[in-house]
């Protein structure tokens, strides 16, 4: 039991590192979708805050102008999605689509162009990257039973962007529930023309909901390149954005639940890690593509039969057309 309480720890920690990304994406789709737009371009809005992240930080050699890059990257392509869906009214899924095929081939393209490394940026250096935060009495601590191994393997030693993803579950949850803001977000996904009725422009709310999605999108793909990795590679997300999509669906399009299907994919994911190269008795070496498939199949099986009836936002996906 000694040896494998440590064990559990680091399975914990590398879930929270690996659930970073997905609870920012999925957090991202959350606004959008109670706003009632559809985004499944989540994918290319990481892939793109990836690339922009690294490549702006292996010029500067910073990684907070990386992270703003990143930003401006999700915010960019977000407006483009608006512009498509919002503005001309256009069908929100091929929107979506239509960027996620875009940035799959422009990022390895203009890297490759500036770089001349493959279709990927260089190795980022220690300074241009975020750098582990040890919280105060961590190491001090470490030798505590139980309590010990908690706050200094599992609490400490992760990257700003990680707590941040932490801080944005409640605080998604107040806006959502508790502000103004958020309730005349979610009637705006729900009932459109009775926001609009009640001189609240649906197109405005819309377009921050989106704003924020391409925010917290660019903020996830900065987190692949810049601090859970050390440069940009072809299709570094490898599904993150649709692992996220399944995840708000499975919790409902609401914040809580959404955190532990993320969690539950992470940990999945964490697992399958650490299982290649098992060798099993009479069955040998487990395939490491089967291994690596986990995290698909559980995200498929749990869609399939365990979610139970998740019904979205009425509005969802339904482009609004003002009343004259």
């Amino acid at each position: 039991m000694e040896d494998l309480f440590p064990i559990l720890v680091s399975l914990m920690a590398a879930t929270a590192r690996v659930a970073t990304p997905l609870v920012l994406a999925a957090l991202a789709g959350l606004f959008c979708e109670r706003a009632g737009v559809i985004d499944i371009g989540l994918e290319g809005k990481m892939l793109a805050g990836a690339f922009a992240a690294a490549a702006a930080a292996v010029v500067t050699g910073s990684p907070w102008i990386g992270l703003l890059a990143a930003i401006g990257a999700g915010v960019a392509l977000a407006w483009l999605h608006g512009y498509a869906c919002i503005t001309l009214h256009g069908n929100q899924v091929v929107s979506g689509m239509a960027i996620n095929i875009l940035v799959a081939g422009l990022a390895p393209t203009l890297a490759f162009a500036w770089f001349q490394a493959g279709g990927q940026t260089p190795l980022l250096e220690q300074e241009a990257r975020f750098q582990v935060i040890h919280l105060p009495f961590a190491r001090d601590l470490a030798d505590v039973p139980v309590l010990g191994p908690l706050y200094s393997g599992l609490i400490s030693g992760h990257n700003l962007i990680v707590y941040f993803a932490a801080l944005m579950v409640p605080l998604s949850a107040w806006v959502l529930y508790r502000s103004r803001f958020g309730l005349r977000l979610r009637a705006v996904g729900e009932n459109p023309s009775a926001v609009d009725t009640a001189g609240i422009s649906v197109t405005g709310m819309r377009y921050a909901a989106i704003t924020i999605t391409g925010a917290l999108t660019g903020i996830a793909g900065a987190y692949l390149s810049t601090a859970h990795g050390a440069g940009f590679v072809r299709d570094m997300t490898a599904g993150m954005g649709f692992l996220a999509l399944a995840a708000l669906i499975f919790g409902k399009w609401r914040p809580l639940p959404t955190l532990l299907a993320c969690l539950l994919f992470a940990f999945t994911d964490a697992v399958q890690v650490r299982l290649q190269g098992v060798v099993l008795p009479g069955i040998g070496t487990i395939p490491v593509q089967f291994i690596q498939m986990l995290p698909y199949v559980l995200t498929v099986l749990l869609l399939a039969g365990f979610v139970g009836k998740a019904i979205a936002p009425k509005a969802s996906g339904i482009p609004y057309v003002k009343e004259r």
